[in-house]
């Protein structure tokens, strides 16, 4: 059998569970966007994307929903991407995947107009300490994170008072991959972040992302929580335009934003890859995914 279309997830996540929230809400999720597809007479089928026994000639294209342990896994999930990419269509592309698989993206967006959050990226490789960065930078609070992450993986928030603590951290970290270092966002504990779904450019919904009390993260990995959110104009013009200065239009996105310490609008980060787009409260939005996927493959 061929197929228009394989959903990919993780092999974590293959099957429902009625006593895990969390994964029974990745389950779900993936549902309805298998569930709006079919809707528009597209064959389909849900599989992690390190599956052994599956032919990828044999789908004409897939679709990365929830492959949320490829940066565990990255020089895995960088081969098999290669390899896959040249025998289906893949959504987002190779070529758009592979650009923000790397938070240096950031400075291309910047460059194309985009507000984005005060970065300073530190090269693999590099001899500098955090104790000569924050003299050099004259911050005093901020956070670290590598430039190719997820789930606040080895996300750290810093002080003049515990660089000491995390000096050996950061000298192993740096060796083997690009750190980026960013002035702490208050407004992002005081008011939560904002993250706006956008299908083929056009804004469908927003959810607002609250860090628990005593924490920084807002990922509910770490006890953040997620409340329906009606954007204002301004951020939907602001999410739609930080989309579409992408190198090109991605079929979805996720634009992350919040009011940065000037009180401004900026772009937290831009999830083109496997974000959680939160169907569940807004099942519409898997409709107007479904449409836009259907005219790319048929």
């Amino acid at each position: 059998m061929t197929y228009d279309i394989v959903i990919l997830t993780d092999k974590r996540y293959l099957e429902d569970s009625k006593t895990d929230t969390y994964k029974h809400n990745v389950f779900h999720e993936d549902f309805l966007v298998q569930e709006a597809l079919s809707k528009q007479g597209l064959k389909t089928l849900r599989l992690a994307w390190d599956d052994p026994d599956f032919d990828w000639t044999k789908t004409k294209s897939v679709l990365f929903r929830t492959t949320w342990d490829y940066f565990d896994r990255f020089n895995e999930f960088s081969k098999w991407l290669t390899q896959v990419s040249k025998v289906t269509t893949l959504f987002n592309s190779e070529n758009i995947i592979r650009w923000n698989l790397d938070k240096h993206y950031l400075l291309d967006l910047e460059k194309a107009g985009v507000r984005i959050a005060k970065t300073h990226f530190i090269e693999t490789g590099s001899q500098i300490t955090l104790a000569q960065l924050h003299k050099q930078l004259n911050w005093e609070e901020t956070v670290l994170k590598p430039c190719i992450s997820g789930a606040a993986r080895h996300t750290y928030k810093l002080s003049l008072n515990n660089l000491s603590d995390y000096e050996s951290v950061f000298s192993d970290l740096i060796v083997q991959e690009s750190m980026m270092l960013q002035p702490f966002q208050h407004n992002i504990v005081s008011e939560g972040e904002l993250s706006l779904m956008v299908f083929n450019g056009q804004f469908t919904h927003a959810v607002l992302k609250k860090a628990k009390i005593g924490d920084f993260r807002v990922q509910d990995d770490f006890g953040g929580t997620v409340h329906s959110h009606i954007p204002s104009k301004e951020e939907i013009v602001f999410a739609e335009n930080a989309v579409k200065a992408c190198k090109e239009l991605p079929i979805y996105a996720r634009v992350d934003i919040f009011t940065d310490n000037d009180g401004q609008i900026a772009l937290s980060e831009l999830e083109l890859i496997e974000p959680e787009l939160w169907f569940r409260n807004h099942p519409k939005a898997a409709d107007v995914l479904a449409l836009s996927l259907k005219s790319e493959i048929q």
